[in-house]
């Protein structure tokens, strides 16, 4: 199954063409923009809420609603676990989808208390398969928020896919169109070596290149990656 194919080891594969191709795309988008030291949050459990709050929105927005949360000691275990739904939306309305992202939220927090507990005691301790499968079954967390929470929170050499990644590596070439998420991550995975540090610097420098260059109307002859060589 794919969902276990981008976990496995690879720590022996060489990088080869298709991995240098990437390392290329790397080195042209770290020379523009400089390191990002991703993920934006002062602990994991930030780090986790902000995953799910930052479906179908920018970071500004999701850092408003974290804010509100910061703002009334709300970010904790307890205090998410134990608010009501309709209450827990008010705090995160900036990030849009609100109510639907309240669940979301409610959804993992309590998977995260019930399973590691209110101070996440274990939750790095775990096996990136066994918390990946964990992740993926809680109402609301898809593959990439999963990814994220084990890229940046859990800090396991998994690469995360977004719209962003597709879009380029479509418009270079470098997949189809219809590439499913799990073919996306296995270009990476496949290819690169098993850096948990490359993953989150590449995944956070693709975020900066699609959000200022590669929009829907793209700004080609501005972007870093218009002179990065595919063929």
């Amino acid at each position: 199954m794919r969902e276990k194919r981008a976990t496995r080891d690879r720590k022996a594969l060489p990088i080869g063409l298709t991995g240098q191709k990437l390392m290329d795309m790397f080195d042209l988008l770290v020379a523009h923009f400089g390191p990002q030291a991703w993920w934006p949050a002062e602990t994991d459990l930030e780090m986790m809420v902000g995953a799910v709050l930052t479906q179908n929105t920018n970071w500004k927005n999701v850092e408003r609603a974290i804010a509100n949360l910061k703002s009334k000691g709300l970010l904790t275990v307890n205090a998410l676990c134990s608010m009501p739904a309709e209450a827990l939306a008010q705090e995160i309305r900036p990030s849009g989808y609100y109510n639907i992202k309240a669940k979301r939220l409610m959804n993992l927090i309590q998977f995260i208390k019930g399973r590691y507990g209110e101070d996440l005691s274990g939750f790095s301790n775990d096996g990136t398969l066994k918390l990946r499968e964990g992740l993926l079954s809680v109402n609301g967390v898809g593959p990439e928020t999963a990814d994220s929470i084990l890229l940046y929170a859990a800090r396991r050499p998994v690469f995360v896919i977004d719209a962003y990644t597709h879009r380029i590596l479509n418009r270079h070439g470098m997949s189809e169109d219809q590439a499913t998420y799990y073919e996306l991550q296995e270009l990476f995975m496949d290819h690169l070596p098993e850096d948990q540090e490359l993953f989150s610097e590449f995944h956070a420098l693709i975020v900066q290149a699609g959000k200022n260059y590669c929009k829907r109307k793209p700004l080609c002859l501005k972007c870093p990656l218009e002179k990065w060589e595919t063929e």
